[in-house]
């Protein structure tokens, strides 16, 4: 990185702001699903939210963007409520929740990233059109603009909303588990760009399920278990104590070094 590109870096990194969560809670009808949660986000980092299946890793992410009723407690982004932020952020739900029977084209789904900036029921700018088709490049599918959304592998379709996100402009971006029934060379792409909006001192939060060889990409993450167990670097989070309290009993995965945890 030249020092152009490094003092440019720098100065982003410094007027951007941190989601500030305190105090968060949900809850499903009568069955609490997040307690009393307390962390920052930064920006310019790459953040893991992980933990055990039920732990609220997804509702962590839609209580802070006002996607589900919250029991108590506020997510704050520049001195405001997060949810009333939303036309800076760029959200991909799990491919779970998109219904791929939609009659959209690939190039459809991706211009759908520029509805925000342009407004509805206006026509695309000529840059709206080349920052969808700059996106496409990106995630290497400039090649199936018009190709039906439903007629892609799981990889392709995540892909596609990635390039969706990157058209968006956001300062936020927010993921909930884009790395299921993706092939590698899909995986390595996204962790790409993630690292590229994070050095461009963007916020990037993801629900991850797998604490496999992957999670070295991060550089925070957030564990949970419906309360906060630990929050902060990696190798902070990471630890013996932490795990077992997340995970108890027996847990293996990849850091630096490989290390097998046990109860």
């Amino acid at each position: 990185m030249d020092s152009i590109k490094l003092a440019r870096r720098e100065k982003d990194m410094k007027s951007a702001s941190a989601i500030t969560v305190s105090h968060l809670g949900a809850s499903y009808r009568t069955v609490e699903a997040l307690r009393d949660i307390t962390l920052k986000l930064e920006p310019g980092r790459v953040t893991g939210i992980i933990g055990p299946n039920g732990a609220g890793k997804s509702t962590l992410l839609k209580a802070m963007l006002g996607l589900i009723p919250i029991s108590g407690g506020s997510a704050i982004y520049e001195e405001k409520p997060l949810h009333d932020r939303l036309e800076i952020v760029a959200y991909v739900p799990q491919r779970s929740q998109i219904d791929w029977t939609y009659p959209a084209t690939v190039w459809d789904v991706v211009m759908m990233g520029r509805v925000k900036k342009t407004g509805w029921f206006r026509r695309f700018s000529a840059v709206s059109r080349r920052m969808a088709a700059d996106a496409l490049v990106r995630v290497g599918m400039s090649d199936y603009g018009d190709r039906p959304i439903g007629q892609l592998s799981g990889g392709q379709q995540q892909r596609v909303f990635l390039a969706r996100s990157l058209a968006q402009e956001a300062e936020i971006f927010c993921f909930d588990e884009p790395f299921v029934g993706v092939d590698k060379k899909t995986e390595s792409i996204i962790f790409n760009i993630f690292r590229e909006l994070a050095n461009a001192g963007k916020i990037v939060i993801v629900v991850n399920h797998d604490l496999g060889e992957s999670i070295t990409n991060f550089d925070d993450l957030v564990l949970l278990d419906k309360e906060l167990i630990a929050s902060g670097t990696r190798e902070a989070v990471l630890t013996e104590e932490n795990l077992h309290r997340a995970y108890g009993g027996k847990v293996v995965f990849f850091s630096d070094p490989i290390r097998e945890l046990a109860a």
